[in-house]
C-alpha cells in the first residue's frame, strides 16, 4: 500500500466517523517555543488549553512535523527521520478513552477492501500508563486484545507532554510485532526493535507544570474537559504495509537512494558508512524540500541554520560517496515527484525550491574549496613541528568556523598521513551542542496564555472597519494588563484595550500597525500599537492620557489620517515593486518577506545572486511606469481556490482560510493575497525611488525604497549632493560622473606611481641592509630596523630581497618595522642555515618577548608582530645572542 493511500484511508475513516478534514498547518507556526511544528497536536495546543472554542468538536489531520535536536544520529540507524508525517484523530470535549481506541483498532485491523489497512489482529499488542484500569479494560474486555499482549509501563514511556508546561495525560500506544526474526519475546516491554510503535493514543485530561525529564513534573490540575489527541507515524505504518526493511525503503525515501547511488556509484546495502551517507541525503532533501516550500531560507540562525546544516550535509554525503558533480537538482526533482501527490505545492512551488536548495550547494562547494586550502595549511603546520595529530581545536575550526565537515577532515588527514584528535573534536561539539541546548531550554517556556481573551474570541471577531472609515463609533469590551482584566483605567496607565470594531490596522502582512486616538467624554487615549491575538481579535495597546476608561464604555476611534495615507503609499509600493521584480527578473523572484511603512518599504526575495545596475534601474523604471499608469487598485474576497486560479500571488509558508481577500492593481499587472490597506490608485504611491539592493542571507535578497514625500526628500538630497559637486569640480552637473572618474584615473596613476617609487627605494634599502651583514660563527646576519613606514609586504619584500643578496651561504635576516607603536617584524634563512637547523620559524621565541611580540611561519620565512617598540634594541640583541649559540 502506498503511503498516499495510507495517508488518505486514515483521513476518510474518520471524517466517516464524523471528524471534520484540517488540512496540515505550515511547519512555522506563530510559537516563541518552537523552531518548527513538531507533533500532530501543535496547532490544536489553545483548544485542549480551552483558550479558543474549537469550531469543531472532533478533527483529523495529517500534519507535517520536522524534530532536527539531533541532526547528526540522523543515518546511523534506520529508525530516525527529520521529517515526518502525523496522522492523528482530535476530539475535544466530546468522545474519550472507549472511541479512541475502537477507532484506532478498526482502521488497523479492518479489511482493505473496507478502507482499512488489513492488519492481523494477532501482531498488534497494547501498552497502558501504570493505573489506567479503564483503558486497560477497554483493550481487554471492547476490543478482544489478550491480557499477555497488554502491557502497563511507567510515566516515562505511557505519560505524554510537549516537554514544556501545557496539556498533557496518559496514553495508550499500539505496537507491532515483526517477529522472532528481529528480537525477543516478550512484548514492547521486552525489545522496542521488534515490536514497533506504530501509533499512540492520548488521554488529554491534564495541564503540567515546569520540569525536565519526561517523568518529573508536576501535574497542575485537570483540563476544563477530557481531550482525545492520537498520533499515528505514516512513515512507520508505510514500511510494515510494504513489507520492507525500514522507513528509508518504502516508497517516498528509497527512491532517492536510488538516484544517490545513480549519481555516485556507490551501492546501498554495501558498506555501514556509506549506507549512512544515504540516509541523510534521503532524509534531508525531503526535510529541505518541506522546509523551502514553507518559506524557510538558509541562513545562520534558527530556522535557516537548520536548512543550511541539511542541505550541507547533503552535499557533504553525496561527495564522500563519490559524486563529483552537483547532485542536489537532482534529488530536488525526486522529492517532488514522490511527495507532490500529497503536498501539490511542491510541484507548484518547485522552481524556488530548485533555485534555493542549489544556491546552497553552489555556496558550499565553494565553501569546501576554501576549506581545502585551510586544512592544508593546517597539515603543513603540524608536520612543520614534527607532528603526525591535527589537533581537535583546528578540526572544529574548520568545521565550526569554515563550514567544513569532520569526514572530509577525517579522509583528508589520512591521505596526508595523519590522524585527527577525535576526541578532542567530539568533546568541542559536545560542548557547543550543550550550549545550543542551555539556550533552547533558556528561551522554551509555556504556551502563551491566551485564557484572558477566550471570552472575547469565543465572542467573535473584532469588526475592522478600515477598509471603508478612518473614524468608528466602538464600545470598550475588557480592559486589560498583564493578562488581567482591570475593567477600569486612568490617566497615566499603559493598557490593552479589546474593542468590538476598529479602524485602526492591526500589524500584520508586513505592514506594520496604524496609530491614532480613542476619544469620549472626558477620555483621551493614544493608540500606540494595534496586534493580533488568534487572527481575530484586535487588541489596542495604549496610553491613557485623560479621564478613566471603563469597560462598556462607548467611545470614537480614529486613525492619523497622514500615517494611514502613508501606510497606504507604502504597502501599495510593495506590491509594484513586487510586480517589477517578477516582470524584470522571472517568477522565481518570489517574495520571502516585507515591511511597509509611511513612506519607506522593504521587499525581500528569492535569487541567486546580486542584481545588476542595469536590472536595479529596469525595476524602478517598472516601478513608476505603474505608477504614472495611474491604474485602479481593486479588492475582493473570494475562496482560495479560485484566487490562486486567477493568478494571485500568495506568500509562502502562510496559512489562509478558505476565503482570502485579493488586491489587484491594474488588471495582470500586479494580484496578491492581501489583508492590508492600499490606494485606490496606483498614482497615489508617488515617486518609488530605490534605495539599494543587497543579501540578508543565501538566495536572498533585499531590496529598499522611499515612496511618495520620502522619495521626493531623498531626490531633492541627491539633486543637491550633485549641484555642490559640480560647484566644487566646476562643471555642469551631467559632466560629474565623467570628471569623477578622471579624477580616480589619476588617483590610482599617482598611487601606482609611488609604488614603483617605494619598490625603488626598498630595493636600494636592500643593497645598503646586505652590506651590513656580521659574520656570527660561520653564519652572515643581518639585524636591523627597517625604514620608517615600511610594514606588511613591504618588510616582507624586503627581507626576502636581503637575503637573495646574500648568496648561498649560511645566513639569517631580522627586519623590525616601527609604524604606529606597532613592531612587525620577519625573519628569513637561507637553504644553507637551514641545512644547519636554523629555522626562521624557531628564531621568533628568542626576540618575541622583549618587544611584546608573537608570530610563526615556516622554516626559510616567519613573521609576526610586537607591540612594545622601546624593547627593539633588546630585541636585536636577543636575537644575535640566540644566533651566537646556533653557528657556535
Amino acid at each position: 500500500m502506498q503511503t498516499h493511500e495510507i495517508r488518505r484511508r486514515f483521513l476518510d475513516h474518520f471524517v466517516k466517523a464524523g471528524h471534520t478534514e484540517v488540512p496540515s498547518a505550515s511547519l512555522i507556526l506563530a510559537d516563541p517555543n518552537l523552531l518548527f511544528v513538531n507533533a500532530g497536536m501543535v496547532p490544536f495546543v489553545p483548544y485542549f488549553l480551552g483558550q479558543q472554542t474549537p469550531p469543531y468538536t472532533r478533527a483529523t489531520s495529517v500534519q507535517k512535523c520536522v524534530r532536527t535536536l539531533d541532526i547528526e544520529e540522523v543515518g546511523k540507524t534506520t529508525r530516525h527521520n527529520t521529517f515526518f508525517q502525523m496522522a492523528g484523530n482530535f476530539s475535544f470535549g466530546d468522545y474519550f478513552k472507549e472511541e479512541a481506541i475502537t477507532f484506532a483498532w478498526s482502521l488497523l485491523t479492518g479489511s482493505v477492501e473496507d478502507g482499512g489497512y488489513g492488519i492481523d489482529p494477532e501482531k498488534l499488542w497494547a501498552t497502558v500508563y501504570l493505573d489506567d484500569d479503564e483503558a486497560f479494560s477497554i483493550w481487554r474486555d471492547k476490543v478482544g486484545v489478550p491480557e499477555e499482549r497488554i502491557q502497563r509501563r511507567g510515566m516515562k514511556d505511557n505519560y505524554w507532554s510537549m516537554g514544556i508546561p501545557g496539556p498533557c495525560g496518559p496514553c495508550s500506544e499500539i505496537f507491532y510485532d515483526r517477529g522472532p526474526a528481529y528480537g525477543v519475546e516478550g512484548g514492547p516491554e521486552a525489545d522496542e526493535d521488534r515490536y514497533i510503535e506504530i501509533w499512540n493514543l492520548v488521554f488529554m485530561q491534564n495541564e503540567r507544570g515546569e520540569g525536565g525529564a519526561k517523568d518529573d513534573y508536576p501535574i497542575l490540575g485537570p483540563l476544563p474537559k477530557k481531550n482525545i489527541d492520537t498520533g499515528m507515524g505514516v512513515e512507520r505504518v508505510a514500511f510494515l504495509l510494504q513489507g520492507v526493511e525500514n522507513v528509508y525503503e518504502t516508497d517516498l525515501l528509497r527512491p532517492v537512494i536510488d538516484k544517490a547511488a545513480e549519481l555516485t556509484g556507490a551501492v546501498y546495502g554495501a558498506k555501514h558508512d556509506d549506507d549512512v551517507r544515504f540516509r541523510v541525503i534521503a532524509d534531508h532533501a525531503r526535510t529541505a524540500a518541506m522546509l523551502i516550500v514553507d518559506g524557510v531560507n538558509p541562513g545562520n540562525d534558527g530556522r535557516g541554520y537548520v536548512l543550511r546544516r541539511l542541505l550541507r550535509r547533503i552535499v557533504r554525503s553525496a561527495r564522500l560517496l563519490g559524486a563529483d558533480k552537483p547532485t542536489m537538482r537532482e534529488f530536488m526533482a525526486v522529492v517532488r515527484e514522490t511527495m507532490a501527490p500529497s503536498y501539490p505545492e511542491l510541484d507548484t512551488d518547485f522552481s524556488r525550491i530548485e533555485t534555493v536548495a542549489v544556491g546552497e550547494e553552489t555556496a558550499f562547494l565553494k565553501t569546501l574549496g576554501t576549506g581545502s586550502k585551510l586544512f592544508e595549511g593546517a597539515v603543513e603546520t603540524v608536520k612543520s613541528q614534527g607532528r603526525n595529530v591535527l589537533g581537535g581545536t583546528e578540526a572544529f575550526t574548520l568545521h565550526d568556523t569554515y563550514g567544513f565537515p569532520i569526514d572530509l577532515t577525517l579522509e583528508m588527514a589520512a591521505e596526508a598521513g595523519l590522524t585527527v584528535d577525535e576526541e578532542g573534536f567530539r568533546s568541542l561539539m559536545a560542548e557547543q551542542r550543550q550550549r545550543a541546548k542551555d539556550d533552547a531550554r533558556a528561551r522554551k517556556h509555556a504556551h502563551a496564555d491566551l485564557t484572558v481573551y477566550k471570552e472575547l474570541l469565543d465572542r467573535g471577531p473584532t469588526e475592522f472597519t478600515g477598509f471603508s472609515e478612518l473614524v468608528t463609533e466602538a464600545h470598550v469590551l475588557a480592559v486589560i494588563t498583564g493578562g488581567e482584566r482591570l475593567h477600569a483605567a486612568s490617566a497615566g496607565q499603559q493598557v490593552e484595550l479589546i474593542l468590538d470594531r476598529s479602524p485602526l490596522y492591526a500589524e500584520s502582512g508586513g505592514q506594520i500597525a496604524d496609530i491614532g486616538t480613542i476619544t469620549g467624554p472626558g477620555l483621551k487615549i493614544k493608540v500606540d500599537d494595534v496586534q493580533k491575538i488568534a487572527k481575530q481579535l484586535w487588541t489596542h495597546k495604549v496610553t491613557v492620557l485623560e479621564g478613566q476608561v471603563v469597560e462598556g464604555d462607548a467611545v470614537l476611534v480614529q486613525v492619523d489620517p497622514e500615517w494611514r495615507k502613508g501606510a497606504t503609499q507604502g504597502h501599495s509600493g510593495t506590491h509594484l515593486v513586487h510586480a517589477a521584480l517578477r516582470e524584470v527578473l522571472g517568477p522565481n523572484a518570489v517574495q520571502a518577506g516585507s515591511l511597509n511603512k509611511p513612506g519607506y518599504l522593504r521587499f525581500d526575495f528569492s535569487w541567486p545572486g546580486a542584481l545588476s545596475e542595469q536590472q536595479k534601474q529596469d525595476i524602478e523604471a517598472v516601478t513608476n511606469e505603474a505608477v504614472a499608469a495611474n491604474y485602479p487598485v481593486n479588492t475582493f474576497v473570494t475562496d482560495l481556490d479560485k484566487a490562486k486560479k486567477m493568478g494571485a500571488m500568495a506568500l509562502f509558508g502562510e496559512n489562509y482560510g478558505d476565503e482570502v481577500r485579493v488586491v489587484e492593481i491594474g488588471g495582470p499587472f500586479s494580484m496578491e493575497l492581501c489583508g492590508g490597506t492600499h490606494v485606490q490608485h496606483s498614482s497615489h504611491v508617488g515617486t518609488v525611488t530605490l534605495l539599494g539592493e543587497q543579501s540578508v542571507g543565501s538566495g536572498i535578497r533585499r531590496v529598499e525604497a522611499y515612496v511618495g514625500l520620502d522619495s521626493y526628500r531623498h531626490l531633492a538630497k541627491e539633486r543637491a549632493l550633485l549641484a555642490g559637486l559640480s560647484s566644487t569640480l566646476r562643471v555642469p552637473s551631467e559632466e560629474v560622473p565623467g570628471r569623477v572618474e578622471a579624477l580616480l584615473d589619476r588617483l590610482k596613476a599617482a598611487e601606482k606611481e609611488l609604488e614603483k617609487t617605494r619598490a625603488a627605494n626598498v630595493a636600494a634599502a636592500a643593497g645598503t641592509y646586505a652590506g651590513k651583514a656580521q659574520r656570527v660563527g660561520d653564519v652572515l646576519v643581518v639585524a636591523e630596523t627597517a625604514p620608517e613606514g615600511v610594514a606588511g609586504n613591504d618588510l616582507r619584500t624586503l627581507a626576502s630581497d636581503v637575503r637573495g643578496r646574500l648568496g648561498t651561504e649560511p645566513a639569517v635576516v631580522l627586519l623590525l618595522g616601527n609604524a604606529g607603536g606597532k613592531v612587525p617584524f620577519v625573519v628569513a634563512t637561507t637553504k644553507a642555515a637551514q641545512e644547519k637547523g636554523i629555522k626562521a620559524g624557531d628564531l621568533v621565541a628568542s626576540f618575541g618577548p622583549a618587544i611584546g611580540g608573537r608570530g610563526g611561519g615556516k622554516p626559510d620565512m616567519a613573521q609576526g608582530a610586537g607591540s612594545d617598540p622601546a624593547g627593539i634594541p633588546a630585541a636585536l640583541d636577543a636575537f644575535r645572542a640566540r644566533l651566537s649559540e646556533l653557528a657556535g
